[in-house]
Formats: structure tokens, C-alpha cells, sequence
């Protein structure tokens, strides 16, 4: 990033270089003196600061923002979409227009990088730009089924029922994610709290017992021959094993705090058996809620099928091209998904009916919602009989180590007696 930190007076011209720069940066105080960022895209110095001196604010400093200092701030840049809809659609209910609530919702926020983006966003819109082309210039926090219900309403001129029916989409999402979060707590716990308490037995009370079998004389069983062994080399080595530890414990928390880390660990266990047929259910059924969003706001069948092909796994993605092939062609969605393999029973039932009554948009949330019920109610059955099969693993495990190591002690007394 290039800064050029030169203060301006609002009151005195000021000349600036003529060339082109890929993004300006503004730091500037409003009328009442609060401190704002203001951007601006493809504008010269000199254009950006008359822009901003028309508006009555005052120039504090410059940033020249190259467009790859942009896109890895944008990157960086978590911006809470669900919040944002939920705030927005607030103010626009209580009679604010769209500008007035983007500049509310500018002045409020502290977050330097959602800062930026509801700044940017309010400058396109000060300059004249519709809402949805503003939304598109930032794919990475907008995605394409939010532009599409912005750019809908504003044939309708009614963005706040628009954002209602996103932001219940959403919510819709959150329940089902929020659930197999919670599902998933405890059995990582039970694997965490059991690896730990098996590796202090191998490794730090295995080769204690190890020393005072040596020490007797006696031949042990095999089996309790090679845990001692084993036990004996992680006591020997326990530097390597520490730092194997550590480093596996580095990648796994690197994966997890990268979005592309999470998507590949996610994949990984989607790709079991048991868990990708209910995947795909789960993609289905956001597909389905996704097309019922853009049909309600207007959208062609066509183009938001097209619209949420990212939704679905690699596989489904072909089908639903062909899916959507069929549609154009002039056959009905129900016939055209059940030919593709992407609707089970019950949607195709409930898509037909949405075929004759001309409700498409409501049939197709209410087959989303009967998924994500049967989805939530396998969710609860797996967290129910997942629990116990791991406490009993783990419970094996911990005593199979317990058992092999006093087996010696056992032969010791038998002999005895």
C-alpha cells in the first residue's frame, strides 16, 4: 500500500497529480465532526477531493489503493452479511431511505474493514450507481443470490420485503449449521479429553511399569511386551513426540482459521459413506430455498437455477445443467429434476403441485423446509448414537492399555498362588 498522509484544508484548492489511481482512500470529517473513510474507484486525486469538499466534508489525509492491497484487504475483511440485512432493513422500516440508513449504518460501525466496505458502498450510491451494481463491485462479501433479490427489488421499488425474505433464507441456514455445531462439541471433546489421557498412559505410565518388569526378570505376554515397547519409545523420544504434537497441532488450527481449510476438512468427511448421501440432501435443500428467494423477487426460473449452481457438489452441478437444459426446452421442473436425480419423492410431489397452483416459489420452500427438518432430525439421531459408540472406543482403548499393562502382575500372582 502507498499512502501519501498530506493534509488538506477543505478551503484552499489544491492541485492534484492528474494520473489515474486504481482506488482512493479519504479520511475526512463530516458536518458534525465525526470521522469517516470515504473511497472511491478509477477517480484522480483532485476528482475525489472535490467529490468529497461538494458534500461539505473535510479532507484529512490520501491512500492510493493499489488493486491487489484491495483485494487482500477484502479478503481479510469478514463483513456480517445476516447483521447488515437485519440492520438495514430496520432503518429502511422506520422511514430512512437507502442512503440515509447506509450512512447511519457507516457511522455506527468500528470494524475498520467493514468500515471501509459500507463506505465504499455509500460513495457508489452518492455517485449515483443502483444498489445491486454497488453490491456486485464486492463478490467476496455479496454473493450472487443477494445481488440477484437486490436487483429485483428495485424493479419493485421494495427492497425491505427483498431483505425479509433474504434474511429468513439465511436464518434458515444458521438453525441447520448452528445445530451440527453443537452436535459435533461434544464427540470432539470425548476424542481430545481421550487421546490426551491415552497418551499420558503410553507415554508417561507404561514405561514406569516397564522398568519394574525388567527389573524381576520375568517373561511377559507378548502383548504387554510390545505396549511397554511402544510406551518406552515415546518416553525415549519425547521431544519428537512433543513437537509432532505441536505441529500437528498447528496445522489443524491453521486449517480451521482458513476458509479453504475448512471447506477441504468438511470435504474430506463429506466424503464418507454415511455422511454424503445427507449432504446432499442438505445442498438440495438450500438449492431449493435459493430458487424459491429469486422467484419471489422475480427472478426467471432459468437464470436462478443458473444463479445457484454453486450450491451444489461438482456431480450435481452437471446434472442441473442438464436440468436446466430441459427446463428451456420446455419441460416442467419436476419432470426435469426427478430426470436428473436432484428431487426426491416429496419434492417432486410438492413441486407439482406448485406447477398447477402457480405458487412455485412457496412449494419450493416448503420442499426446503421438509429436507431440513428430516435433515435436523438425523442430525439428533447421529448425535445420539454417536456419543456412546465413541465413549465406548475410547473406553476399550484406555482399558486394553490398563489391562496389557498389569497382565505381568496378573501372571506374577497366579504364579504365587
Amino acid at each position: 500500500m502507498t499512502k501519501s498522509s498530506q493534509s488538506v484544508d477543505s478551503q484552499a484548492p489544491r492541485v492534484a497529480a492528474a494520473s489515474v489511481s486504481a482506488h482512493i482512500r479519504l479520511h475526512v470529517k463530516s458536518l458534525d465532526g465525526t470521522p469517516q473513510v470515504i473511497e472511491f474507484a478509477d477517480v484522480t486525486e483532485s476528482e475525489a477531493i472535490r467529490r468529497t469538499v461538494s458534500r461539505g466534508m473535510r479532507v484529512l489525509s490520501i491512500e492510493s489503493v493499489t488493486d491487489y492491497d484491495k483485494a487482500i484487504s477484502s479478503r481479510r475483511t469478514h463483513f456480517p452479511l445476516l447483521l447488515f440485512s437485519q440492520e438495514l432493513l430496520a432503518l429502511l422500516e422506520a422511514g430512512l431511505n437507502l442512503t440515509e440508513a447506509l450512512s447511519t449504518l457507516h457511522t455506527k460501525e468500528r470494524h475498520t474493514g467493514v468500515h471501509a466496505v459500507l463506505g465504499s458502498l455509500l460513495a457508489s450510491l452518492r455517485e449515483g450507481k443502483s444498489f445491486s451494481d454497488v453490491l456486485a463491485t464486492f463478490p467476496e462479501h455479496f454473493p450472487d443470490v443477494y445481488v440477484a433479490t437486490a436487483r429485483a427489488s428495485e424493479r419493485t421499488g421494495d427492497l425491505p420485503q427483498a431483505l425479509t425474505r433474504y434474511i429468513a433464507y439465511q436464518l434458515q441456514f444458521d438453525v441447520i449449521r448452528k445445530k451440527l455445531i453443537s452436535a459435533a462439541i461434544y464427540p470432539v471433546m470425548l476424542l481430545v479429553v481421550g487421546g490426551f489421557v491415552t497418551l499420558f498412559l503410553l507415554g508417561y505410565v507404561v514405561p514406569r511399569f516397564a522398568t519394574v518388569y525388567e527389573s524381576s526378570g520375568r517373561e511377559m505376554p507378548w502383548l504387554s511386551a510390545m505396549l511397554l515397547s511402544f510406551g518406552k519409545i515415546i518416553y525415549g523420544h519425547w521431544e519428537l513426540t512433543g513437537l509432532g504434537l505441536l505441529v500437528f497441532f498447528v496445522v489443524l488450527g491453521w486449517l480451521v482459521s482458513r476458509a479453504e481449510g475448512r471447506l477441504f476438512m468438511i470435504n474430506q468427511v463429506l466424503r464418507l459413506p454415511w455422511f454424503a448421501t445427507k449432504a446432499n440432501e442438505f445442498r438440495l435443500a438450500r438449492f431449493y430455498r435459493a430458487v424459491s428467494l429469486l422467484l419471489a423477487s422475480g427472478i426467471s426460473l432459468s437464470r436462478a437455477m443458473g444463479m445457484v449452481t454453486g450450491m451444489l457438489a461438482p456431480v450435481e452441478q452437471i446434472r442441473l445443467t442438464q436440468c436446466r437444459l430441459s427446463v428451456e426446452q420446455g419441460q416442467s421442473l419436476s419432470a426435469a429434476l426427478l430426470s436428473a436425480g436432484l428431487a426426491s419423492p416429496v419434492a417432486e410431489s410438492l413441486i407439482k403441485v406448485g406447477e398447477r397452483s402457480g405458487q412455485m416459489a412457496e412449494m419450493l420452500e416448503r420442499t426446503a423446509r421438509f429436507q431440513d427438518e428430516e435433515f435436523a432430525r438425523w442430525v439428533d439421531w447421529a448425535s445420539r448414537l454417536l456419543e456412546p459408540i465413541l465413549m465406548t472406543v475410547i473406553g476399550l482403548v484406555i482399558g486394553t492399555v490398563v489391562v496389557l499393562m498389569y497382565m505381568p502382575i496378573f501372571d506374577l500372582a497366579g504364579s504365587l498362588q
